[in-house]
């Protein structure tokens, strides 16, 4: 009986499904059903009942699931009291954020995990939501810092900031002291992300709130494009002014709060609920949440802590 086996075994179950479990444990679908019939053959009784639309648990089986679940349990809190007891984390440590969230946080998360623990490998990863998600399903990701992502049982959400968003525009054109009424945004020229981006369904939501619909769009999906488009003069933006604080503060670009309704998102911090979180996972996740408690208390990321 292998560690893997019990692996296998706890997903099928949950999924109901072997072809299903290989996805997302990212196995070819035969080999997970040699794991399976292997585990059958070791003791001796049939561990699932196969049907046209997967497969069902036996009473042999969930005994078998419940033992395995406390069993990878007991190796996973070996392996965090090991690795807790070393002085510098060594391995790899993969990250997703999000565009926004890549562009303000990279440098500074990476300056303090080389400070923390020199001997830590980094991988980050820039991507939407829906792109981290199924990066974090599949186990290419070990941590992932993206904004309203919807919370699954294969998804550990943890809710970090509800991030304010600001009518950005040329130099000179706005003024952070002057709120904006949204529904003076409708004859106005706007530069947007497409209708797939979350961003664009919380512009559309406010749109309606205000009673007003967008008339003259460019669409773009590209943080560096938006921000070129909107410095070009080609129409104001709405983005979080963490990212571009230092064009801001250069007088770059100008930006104003939107009233009536304000516009805003929730950034989440996520790890994988299949998979154990590994204790330097752990600490990027409390170093990136200091960070952005830090970000907030200088001024720079502007939003409510949760």
């Amino acid at each position: 009986m292998e560690i893997n086996q019990l692996i296998t075994l706890v997903h099928v179950a949950e999924l109901g499904s072997i072809s299903k479990a290989a996805d997302r444990l990212n196995i070819v679908q035969p080999a997970l059903s040699r794991q399976i019939r292997l585990l059958e053959e070791e003791l001796g009784v049939p561990l699932f009942e196969r049907h046209g639309r997967g497969v069902a648990i036996t009473p042999a089986g969930q005994q078998a699931v419940d033992h395995a679940v406390r069993v990878l349990a007991e190796i996973d809190s070996l392996r965090r009291a090991v690795e807790e007891g070393r002085s510098s984390f060594r391995g790899m440590v993969r990250i997703g954020a999000t565009p926004t969230v890549a562009e303000l946080m990279t440098v500074p998360l990476m300056v303090q995990i080389k400070k923390d623990h020199p001997d830590l490998a980094v991988r980050f990863s820039s991507a939407f939501t829906g792109y981290l998600v199924d990066w974090m399903t599949r186990g290419e990701l070990d941590v992932m810092i993206s904004y309203d992502p919807v919370s699954t049982r294969s998804l550990r959400v943890r809710p970090v900031l509800m991030e304010s968003l600001f009518l950005i525009g040329p130099p000179g054109v706005l003024n952070v002291e002057q709120p904006v009424r949204f529904r003076d945004l409708a004859d106005q020229p706007l530069v947007l992300p497409s209708p797939r981006h979350g961003l664009r369904a919380i512009f559309d939501q406010c749109a309606r709130v205000a009673g007003i619909t967008f008339t003259q769009v460019i669409e773009a999906d590209s943080f560096a494009s938006m921000i070129d488009l909107t410095r070009a003069g080609f129409g104001a933006t709405i983005l979080p002014v963490a990212p571009i604080h230092k064009p801001l503060a250069a007088g770059e670009l100008s930006c104003a709060p939107l009233v009536d309704p304000a516009p805003e998102r929730k950034l989440a911090l996520c790890y994988s609920a299949d998979r154990p979180v590994s204790p330097a996972a752990r600490y990027v996740g409390e170093l990136f949440i200091r960070l952005t408690e830090e970000g907030v208390r200088s001024g720079i990321w502007k939003g409510t802590l949760l």
